[in-house]
């Protein structure tokens, strides 16, 4: 994705993946700084990278986690594009028939916080926040200083997610920021429990969208998988780090053919 907007500009430079274990991030960082290197973080660094960085931009401030990164005057600066591409994905979504229903996020983890900062900016009145470990939804919540209601998920008959059917169909807006159906087509909650008028966000992407996308959007609801996000962040990572803006419809294209 990152290679096709290079291209596309003109700019020099490699996109590469290095995998790096938690505990050897910090012999990693004397050598980005040196080489003036930026980049992308995810799970597990975006916090120790945050934690580690000189500089904090507000957007990474705000979400206490970095997963982007460029160095100035060798000292690392730490920004986070989660919470725009969660911005873009929420706002895609978004109409006037949500605006009186609860929205519903599943999960707390690594993905989550920006989406719970997304969702409670669009949604003042609070989020219900669905998580198998109570605690670490409170305390997500609490740290971003979102007032969010943290319902636990537990074994629900129908419910890959563990959620209970009546907040279901409440909800205007359910996202999906779980591993559910990643690899095996599972739907974190069936399509019939949700409201007519209700969008679903699914973190999880492919092409073509995923499963549970294809079919809520079979049965009229409106359904996106998280390629937007995806894209969105990818973009704003590549406009912090050369000061132009980037060929969305070529990054894209590269997501697509994989």
């Amino acid at each position: 994705m990152q290679g096709a907007a290079l291209r596309v500009a003109g700019l020099p430079g490699r996109y590469e993946a290095l995998d790096v274990p938690p505990d050897r991030l910090a012999d990693l960082l004397p050598r980005l700084r040196d080489e003036g290197a930026g980049g992308n973080v995810t799970i597990p660094h975006k916090e120790a990278l945050a934690r580690a960085a000189a500089h904090l931009t507000p957007e990474a401030r705000r979400v206490g986690a970095v997963n982007t990164f460029w160095h100035e005057s060798g000292e690392l600066v730490g920004h986070n594009t989660d919470l725009g591409g969660a911005r873009a994905a929420v706002e895609a979504l978004w109409s006037p028939g949500i605006e009186d229903r609860p929205v519903l996020l599943l999960g707390a983890g690594g993905s989550a916080a920006a989406l719970l900062v997304a969702l409670a900016e669009r949604r003042h009145g609070g989020v219900r926040v669905v998580a198998r470990t109570p605690t670490r939804a409170e305390r997500l919540a609490e740290r971003l200083g979102v007032a969010a209601v943290v319902v636990p998920a537990e074994a629900q008959a129908g419910s890959e997610a563990g959620v209970p059917r009546a907040l279901v169909e409440e909800a205007g807006l359910l996202v999906n920021a779980t591993p559910i159906g990643q690899r095996d087509g599972a739907e974190p909650v069936p399509v019939s429990w949700l409201a007519p008028e209700a969008a679903v966000l699914d973190l999880v992407y492919a092409s073509g969208g995923t499963a549970w996308v294809r079919a809520c959007r079979a049965a009229g609801r409106p359904a996106e998988d998280g390629r937007r996000m995806l894209v969105e962040q990818g973009a704003l990572a590549f406009a912090a780090w050369f000061g132009v803006e980037a060929d969305r419809d070529a990054m894209w294209t590269a997501v697509e053919d994989g």
